[in-house]
C-alpha cells in the first residue's frame, strides 16, 4: 500500500515547498511516481506552479492547488475578503482525487501547523482527518528551537506520527543559533534530523526523510 505524506512548517516562508519539491523530484529520480498536492494557495500560485514542474506537469494545477485564494494571508482571511467559504469537504475531495494521479501524495500545509482555514477548523484539522505521517520543514533561523518543538508537540497531541524533521537554511550567513539549532532540536525532541539543506542545496535523500 502507498505510503503518503504531510508537509508542514514552523512558520511561513521557512522552506515548506522548496523542501517538498525536492523531494518529490528525488522520489521520481529513484522511479516513483510522486505527485504534490497544495490544497490551498493564498498570494500567487507560484508554489502550486513549482510542485507541478516537480512532479508531473501534465497534471492541472486546478488538481495540484483547488483553491485558490488572491489575498497573501491566512486561508480564512482570504476567503472571507472574497466572500468564500473554503470548504474542508472541498479539500478532501482533491486529495482522494489526487491519489488516482501519483503515489506518493507529498501534501503541503499552508503556512504553520495551526493556521485557520474554516470557522473553528485549521491546517491542523485537516492534517489530522487525513491521518498521514508529518514532515515538519523547520526554519533554520533565531528561533527555531522553540517553534519547531511547539509544532512537535502539537504535531504528537493530534495523535500523528512525526516522519521526520528538516532543517532549511535560507539565508546564506550563519550566526550561533543557526550553527546550533540542529543539536538542539535533536536533543530536546528526541529526533535526529532527516536531513539539512543549506542555502541553494536542491537536492534531499528522501528515503531518509519519508522512509520509503
Amino acid at each position: 500500500m502507498a505510503q503518503h505524506f504531510f508537509i508542514t512548517g514552523t512558520d511561513t516562508e521557512v522552506g515548506k515547498t522548496y523542501v517538498t519539491c525536492a523531494l518529490l523530484r528525488d522520489l521520481r529520480r529513484r522511479g516513483l511516481p510522486a505527485v504534490g498536492y497544495k490544497p490551498l494557495a493564498c498570494g500567487d500560485r507560484g508554489d502550486a506552479r513549482a510542485m507541478q514542474a516537480a512532479s508531473d506537469p501534465s497534471l492541472p494545477l486546478d488538481v495540484i492547488n483547488p483553491i485558490y485564494l488572491r489575498a497573501a494571508t491566512a486561508p480564512y482571511v482570504a476567503a472571507q475578503l472574497e466572500n468564500r467559504c473554503i470548504s474542508p469537504a472541498e479539500l478532501a475531495e482533491g486529495y482522494r482525487r489526487i491519489c488516482g494521479a501519483g503515489s506518493p501524495v507529498l501534501v503541503e500545509g499552508a503556512g504553520g501547523w495551526e493556521v485557520p482555514i474554516a470557522p473553528g477548523y485549521s491546517i491542523a484539522d485537516f492534517a489530522a482527518e487525513l491521518g498521514l505521517p508529518v514532515v515538519l520543514v523547520v526554519g533554520n533561523k533565531l528561533g527555531a528551537v522553540n517553534h519547531a518543538l511547539l509544532s512537535i508537540a502539537a504535531i504528537r497531541a493530534r495523535g500523528l506520527e512525526l516522519r521526520a524533521l528538516v532543517l532549511n537554511h535560507a539565508g546564506v550567513s550563519w550566526d550561533t543559533a543557526a550553527v546550533t539549532n540542529r543539536r538542539l532540536l535533536e536533543e530536546f525532541a528526541g529526533v535526529t534530523m532527516a536531513a539539512e539543506l543549506i542555502c541553494g542545496q536542491d537536492d534531499i535523500d528522501s528515503a531518509a526523510v519519508l522512509g520509503i
